[in-house]
């Protein structure tokens, strides 16, 4: 999915450099991905977080290989219980490298900061509840199926709690999309070479 992924991306140079560099992962922000492509799991334009959620688990395979290197799964619907009120957090795995856990939230729409306030208290649980005395700080992933930037920054801005907001798509664009962009790169990448001579 390098040709995809790199299509998909911002940065496309720091894409291909990754896939040519062994990877050494020293902080969270190392492995976590924006966008992941859920075209696997085969939903269609109307869905909900549960069938999202099932989905994801029927092919978790995919889902881990997707999320990259090191992931292993805890548990799903993790229940957590504070004075009397139950939480839910969606799933919850573990990053053998990172060696901390990390907290997943499937949401079906834009993210918001109030979504951002809702992984704070499942990644603050985990940390005092969960986490092993030898295991770094836990890892919060929002999955979103959009997100505005200046927002992400505000919501997320200032938190001691490594928490990060990532797109997913259910399927790549159409190969026009991705041969327009390609062309388009190619010749951005030309003129900075001719520009650097």
């Amino acid at each position: 999915m390098l040709y995809e992924r790199t299509a998909l991306s911002k940065k496309k140079l720091s894409v291909i450099a990754k896939a040519h560099e062994k990877p050494v992962i020293l902080k969270p922000e190392d492995e976590i991905k924006d966008p992941y492509i859920l075209e696997f799991l085969g939903l269609k334009d109307e869905y909900s977080e549960s069938q999202l959620e099932e989905a994801l688990i029927r092919h978790l395979e995919h889902f881990l290989l997707e999320l990259g290197n090191g992931f292993a799964f805890v548990a799903r619907q993790k229940r957590i219980t504070l004075e009397g009120s139950h939480y839910r957090l969606d799933l919850l795995l573990y990053h053998r490298v990172l060696r901390c856990l990390v907290a997943i939230d499937l949401k079906i729409g834009e993210f918001t900061h109030a979504d951002a306030g809702q992984m704070n208290l499942y990644v603050n649980y985990l940390k005092e509840k969960e986490k092993l005395p030898e295991e770094n700080d836990p890892v919060g992933l929002i999955l979103c199926t959009d997100k505005k930037r200046t927002v992400v920054e505000y919501a997320l801005g200032g938190m001691n709690n490594r928490i990060f907001a990532s797109k997913y798509r259910l399927q790549l664009p159409d190969p026009e999309i991705l041969k327009t962009e390609i062309e388009h790169e190619k010749q951005r990448l030309l003129e900075m070479k001719i520009s650097k001579e």
